[in-house]
């Protein structure tokens, strides 16, 4: 890189270009290796990634980000705002399962990665010979803690990164780069680093109990049960995780720092993820077969859960949702019964059947 580039400048010029590019969220933090590594072994020892073998796989990246790039110096930390936490309207009484917001609209995966492909582009043409390589949901890296150094937020009790003022709906994005540029906490400024304090909301909130203070043990997680989890769902999570079919924004809703306010609604969101699709009707989803998957699917995050999944999931939220209504859960047990004796179904289905049935019979 030019020695003679001013890096402060280097930095403030690299920020108005990402604001420039719709995020919401942009800073600067230095290349160095994790503090949380320890935690992170401990984590991954106690088996709380559950099925999530590639996060131990690339635990030694995870923990020094210098790993992926040659010469790292700098990671632009950037976050995209897809909610400004207004609560959802829920229909009592019909069976619909919610979606977590951020996989409501367009896959975030294309829509961050498209920007940061220009912002990485952006300062290889301020510092010519730098070598940039983007990060995030897309390679191994603790993203939150990059941003959390770049101080664009700090990061919650329930692990989600939260900015003052604007909430934890953020999406991130960060690009390694061995270009030296003056990081966010050179500057002049300074973040909260506990937003938290004595508040423990999302912790009593969550129906599965999965979070303690700074951590989340995947395996109970309602979020990661419906995501990630490619096999049967315990019986002890039945009647339990709510109306969530994919994901769950529980620790999101509850939080101070995520409610809906005048200043929150003005400044807005990025309008790339508008909803196309808030939630589902479970009993049709039973019905489904792949075409019907294929086409809510297409350039949706929603393509990670496969269809037996998807009806395992409608199950694991209908023996929540059918608990204080009779006449569904007479219409749910019947299906259900259907379902454990067919052979065409999946078996992480039928057992999800057998499962839903014995929770609203109980």
């Amino acid at each position: 890189m030019n020695s003679s580039i001013d890096r402060v400048h280097f930095r403030e010029r690299i920020e108005a270009r990402a604001h420039e590019l719709g995020f919401a969220l942009v800073g600067v933090a230095r290349a160095e290796a994790s503090s949380r590594t320890d935690a992170l072994r401990r984590w991954l020892d106690d088996g709380k990634h559950g099925e999530m073998g590639w996060l131990a796989d690339c635990a030694a990246t995870r923990a020094d980000v210098r790993l992926m790039l040659k010469n790292a110096r700098s990671v632009i930390a950037v976050g995209d705002r897809y909610h400004d936490g207004r609560p959802d309207r829920v229909i009592a009484g019909a069976a619909r399962g919610r979606i977590a917001r951020y996989a409501r609209g367009k896959d975030y995966h294309d829509i961050i990665r498209d920007r940061l492909r220009k912002l990485g582009r952006f300062v290889r043409e301020i510092a010519p010979g730098t070598s940039t390589r983007l990060t995030g949901d897309i390679h191994p890296i603790l993203e939150r803690e990059q941003a959390a150094r770049a101080l664009v937020g700090a990061i919650g009790k329930h692990t989600l990164l939260i900015r003052p003022a604007l909430g934890s709906y953020f999406l991130l994005g960060e690009i390694v780069t061995d270009a030296d540029i003056a990081a966010s906490d050179e500057a002049p400024r300074t973040e909260a680093s506990d937003l938290c304090r004595s508040c423990t909301r999302c912790i009593d909130a969550c129906p599965t109990k999965a979070i303690t203070p700074y951590s989340v043990d995947a395996t109970r997680c309602t979020a990661y049960l419906t995501i990630e989890h490619r096999s049967a769902i315990a019986a002890e999570f039945f009647g339990s995780t709510g109306d969530w079919w994919f994901g769950c924004d529980i620790c999101q809703e509850v939080c101070p720092h995520a409610q809906s306010t005048r200043a929150s609604r003005r400044v807005g969101i990025n309008p790339q993820y508008a909803p196309r699709l808030e939630s589902v009707d479970l009993l049709e989803v039973l019905g489904w077969n792949e075409a019907d998957r294929a086409r809510l699917v297409v350039s949706s995050a929603l393509k990670r859960a496969t269809l037996a999944m998807m009806k395992r999931n409608a199950l694991l939220a209908l023996a929540s949702i059918a608990r204080t209504d009779a006449a569904l859960a007479l219409r749910v047990r019947a299906r259900c019964a259907t379902i454990a004796e067919s052979v065409e179904e999946d078996e992480i289905v039928r057992l999800a059947a057998a499962n839903c049935a014995r929770t609203l019979s109980s």
